[in-house]
């Protein structure tokens, strides 16, 4: 490399001659493409803005000039050229850096940004706060996707920022993809301007922004020189700039929604290198995507709604076979579950598949559209736990405390695949109450997971061990570890009980559990304060027990990146921890 290994911040990038910047460029692109085949992370958007990210730096006095990227997949350009080129290898690892822009990671990092459409809003409360402070030559850039614009808090933001004189300056990231193509009215409003034949006044324009573009994303020529001309330009800015996902990898470019996130990759040709952990068990999406399909077809009543995450959640196996009842409504989440309660009142069935750490942006819905109306929504809670290298955005940790206590809403979490198909049945069958089915991401532990369906009793746990003085009180996956750990140590002293419904408890079970044992521990894996151990804790003060109650879960603390067995040993929900736990409380006969 020529350029790359002499960039340790954009200062050193300003140095080099415009005509040169191609090969910057280039060089970025290679480093970025041999590093994520080998470490795996996001791809295909970094490697779409790669041309921007080059101008904006050599254009913009960054870190003084304010910079933030929205949702954050498109900034690994911007951190190797922002100081962390030799730590790059790190990304997305146990105490590496983030997959994301954070801003206890960098001065470059202006705001985090995990969850999408907070871009405009973020840059907007900076600019007007440069020009309280009198800082009226600084520039604020806001660089936001055409799937994140068309949330309803990129809209909210636009909407406050056109009427103000605010120094902003937004660049729509246009290539029509998310991490599934884009959907909706204003994607087909994106695509005529695209090819000229937009028939309505310029939507920007109305909003009171300085309209410019379509601009090709990936001539730096051209892009230097319109944000130049932007630098002089007073108040509310528009650049819209169109660019190809996956740009520089030809596998990338013809296949958008894989190589979102690939995993490992062959550098050179692009090809995908196959994964050989968990041969033969299914993952909970891919049982969730088959099982609707199969009740859709007895149930003509169920229909599928996703936030923009069709792929991940496996609702496309549903659109690939009955795509007149498959609702991707974009990344609207407070939209998705309203409309879920608007078909629930319609006599549908609404299976509403919402990552956990997203159906946080639609809690007031929950509450006031849903639960209080008593409108038995099916919520599927994909993600559901510690979810690995996303990190702290996205793990799904506090969904179980966020949805506990609402009234009117019951909480399971399936322990493997056959107990996630037979919820989902029991649910479309008809419920007096909506309910959030909790599940984490990846593989399960069954094999021989498609069984014929049997009605689960709500409320109900399943003893899985007997025990004589301790018993472990598990919900979810994570009772497999436990399952497994205790059948390793052999020892009669304790019990295990797969509890399921973390609301409503199973009261008649938890009597007779604090009737026989003096000790319990719970576990989860989710946060401790709120969640189930709480729940526990707050059935044996209400019921007078004095038995000893143990937490495992979640600390209050934010937990980064890494993969999902170190953060669960590094939480003491891990096998290991999890053994040595028990072993250190109450030896091992």
């Amino acid at each position: 490399m020529t350029y790359l290994n002499n960039i340790a911040t954009p200062n050193d990038l300003r140095k080099i001659p415009t005509q040169s910047l191609p090969i910057v460029a280039q060089e970025l692109r290679d480093f970025i493409i041999d590093i994520v085949s080998a470490k795996e992370g996001h791809l295909g958007a970094s490697l779409g803005v790669v041309d921007l990210t080059v101008a904006l730096h050599y254009v913009f006095n960054t870190p003084v000039d304010k910079l933030v990227w929205d949702v954050g997949h498109q900034a690994y350009g911007h951190k190797i050229l922002t100081g962390r080129k030799d730590v790059f290898s790190t990304n997305r690892r146990l105490n590496g850096i983030s997959g994301f822009p954070k801003r206890e990671e960098s001065v470059y990092d202006d705001f985090g940004t995990g969850h999408s459409s907070t871009s405009i809003s973020a840059i907007l409360g900076m600019a007007i706060a440069s020009k309280i402070k009198g800082e009226h030559t600084k520039q604020h850039i806001a660089v936001i996707g055409d799937a994140s614009i068309a949330s309803g808090m990129a809209f909210e933001g636009l909407n406050h920022a056109g009427v103000t004189d605010a120094n902003v300056l937004i660049i729509l990231n246009d290539n029509a993809i998310g991490i599934d193509p884009s959907v909706g009215a204003l994607k087909q409003y994106l695509t005529n301007v695209k090819k000229g034949t937009a028939k309505q006044d310029n939507i920007f324009e109305a909003l009171n922004f300085d309209y410019s573009g379509p601009v090709d994303g990936h001539n730096l020529p051209l892009l230097i020189e319109e944000l130049e001309r932007l630098k002089t330009v007073k108040g509310p800015k528009f650049l819209h700039v169109i660019t190809t996902k996956g740009k520089g990898l030809k596998k990338a470019e013809e296949n958008q929604v894989t190589y979102h996130a690939p995993g490992k990759f062959n550098k050179l040709t692009g090809d995908l290198i196959p994964k050989s952990n968990g041969a033969g068990t299914p993952k909970y999406q891919d049982v969730f995507g088959l099982t609707i399909v199969e009740l859709a077809k007895q149930n003509k009543s169920i229909v599928g709604i996703t936030p923009a995450m069709l792929t991940g959640s496996s609702l496309k196996i549903m659109m690939e076979e009955i795509p007149d009842r498959v609702f991707d409504v974009g990344i609207a989440e407070q939209h998705a579950v309203t409309l879920a309660a608007g078909m629930v009142a319609e006599g549908l069935v609404p299976f509403c598949n919402i990552y956990s750490t997203f159906l946080q942006r639609a809690y007031d819905q929950v509450i006031h559209d849903v639960a209080l109306q008593n409108l038995p929504v099916i919520f599927c809670l994909d993600r559901a736990g510690l979810v690995g290298e996303d990190g702290a955005t996205h793990h799904g940790v506090y969904d179980i405390a966020y949805l506990r206590c609402i009234p009117n809403l019951i909480i399971y979490a399936p322990m493997n695949e056959v107990e996630l198909r037979n919820i989902m049945f029991t649910a479309q069958l008809g419920l007096q109450h909506p309910i959030a089915i909790r599940y984490p991401r990846g593989r399960g532990v069954t094999k021989d997971w498609k069984k014929p369906f049997t009605k689960i009793e709500i409320g109900n746990s399943k003893e899985l061990k007997k025990g004589i003085e301790i018993v472990v009180l598990s919900i979810g996956h994570i009772g497999n570890m436990v399952a497994s750990v205790l059948d390793d140590l052999e020892t009669r002293k304790i019990g295990h009980i797969n509890m399921g419904f973390v609301k409503p408890l199973d009261t008649n079970k938890l009597m007779s559990i604090f009737n026989k044992y003096s000790i319990i521990v719970t576990i989860e894996d989710g946060c401790k304060i709120g969640g189930f151990g709480s729940a526990i804790l707050e059935y044996a003060n209400a019921n007078s027990y004095s038995n000893k109650v143990h937490i495992l879960g979640v600390d209050d603390v934010f937990v980064q990146h890494g993969n999902v067995e170190e953060l669960h040993e590094l939480n003491n929900i891990g096998a290991n921890s999890f053994r040595a736990y028990i072993e250190s409380l109450y030896g091992n006969e």
